[in-house]
């Protein structure tokens, strides 16, 4: 296993080059970067600038990741960039990301299924829309990855479903066995899961003889009015084991890439403020959001509620900010780079206790 981390939000990255994120990250000991997607290293694809960070990347000895987008054909009007990549062909716009990629060596790239949005309760996630029901969006993700496999398959590609916070691990396994094993994985994020009221744990037992990918990151969980409310810890810091979930993914795929996913440096908004994806509560207490989770079972359910009474139990005990607390700390670059060593440094913990190697060295070295 290494661990690197996720370029989307690393601190300061908002403002740096993909090839400076990649030299920030090697020196704060970091053994790779996972690109979201693509355009996000060149928006052109420009070749000589890719093979450039790629070898930036090698440089470093570091692993080099990235993704194609979403990959539901009911969102893709909202990543307009892809249909544009292809001239007005949205699938050869994918056709060119996937063979960009394996021009300089990538064949584990990231997609996902919906963007999360900015309203309020179980709205915030496309599960809920009610022009189209997540039983055809399920169909028609199934009916694209078919398509697009096998242009991944002539191109050594495998499309890693991230467990994005709109679909189950459930249902994403489905997904995986449905298309094929041979094009399709899954991008596990340990945190996203319990937006699903799913238990980290009982998530990576599902997916871990799938998992290519990995965005990983912690959150905290506390009761609120209308059912959970969930908010990003750093790693280690929140309620995801990572004691019980490395050696599960360590057993199914010891060379896995661990890429923590950050908090954004001033990514929050004061409570009361308008709603925003930062501020999420997972509906527990509303009949249609259960409705719509027929995977959850009463022992995953009870399980998951086990989680968020540990939690206020522990940030009582510890003196943890709660909700408000936390949600209106500022958060600069510096408490961002702070969020990175934290997690480094409680990753790399737990991987000693678990006897996981990372990076060909001792898994409790300190971060440079």
């Amino acid at each position: 296993m290494r661990l690197g981390t996720d370029a989307l939000k690393y601190p300061g990255g908002a403002s740096m080059t993909p090839i400076e994120i990649v030299e920030s990250a090697a020196g704060e000991g970091l053994a790779g970067v996972f690109y979201r997607t693509m355009l996000t290293m060149s928006p052109t694809l420009d070749p000589g600038y890719l093979r450039e960070v790629r070898a930036h990347v090698d440089e470093h000895g570091m692993y080099l990741e990235s993704g194609l987008g979403k990959v539901n054909p009911y969102g893709l009007p909202e990543t307009p960039e892809v249909r544009a990549l292809g001239d007005g062909d949205t699938v050869l716009g994918f056709r060119r990301m996937m063979e960009a990629a394996a021009q300089i060596g990538i064949s584990e790239l990231w997609v996902s299924t919906a963007n999360i949005k900015t309203y309020s309760g179980r709205f915030a996630y496309d599960r809920f829309r009610t022009d189209v029901t997540w039983s055809d969006q399920l169909v028609a993700i199934e009916k694209f990855l078919r398509l697009l496999s096998p242009i991944a398959r002539d191109n050594g590609i495998h499309m890693n479903l991230e467990t994005h916070e709109e679909i189950t691990s459930f249902e994403l396994v489905r997904l995986v066995e449905a298309v094929g094993p041979d094009t399709v994985g899954i991008t596990f994020d340990t945190a996203n899961v319990v937006q699903r009221a799913e238990h980290p744990t009982l998530s990576a037992r599902r997916v871990a003889p799938y998992v290519r990918q990995m965005h990983l990151k912690d959150t905290a969980l506390f009761t609120g009015d209308d059912g959970i409310l969930y908010q990003m810890r750093p790693n280690g810091e929140g309620v995801v084991d990572l004691d019980a979930i490395l050696p599960l993914l360590y057993e199914a795929h010891p060379d896995l890439h661990l890429s923590l996913e950050l908090k954004q440096e001033n990514d929050v908004l004061p409570v009361g403020a308008n709603p925003s994806p930062r501020r999420l509560e997972v509906s527990l207490y509303d009949p249609e959001w259960l409705a719509g989770h027929p995977d959850l079972n009463v022992t995953e359910l009870v399980a998951y509620l086990g989680l968020v009474r540990q939690y206020e139990k522990r940030a009582r005990e510890e003196g943890l900010p709660s909700y408000d607390e936390y949600a209106n700390t500022p958060f600069d670059y510096a408490a961002a780079v702070d969020y990175l060593r934290t997690s480094v440094a409680n990753v790399r913990a737990a991987a000693a206790r678990a006897g996981i190697v990372l990076d060909g060295v001792p898994a409790a070295a300190p971060v440079s």
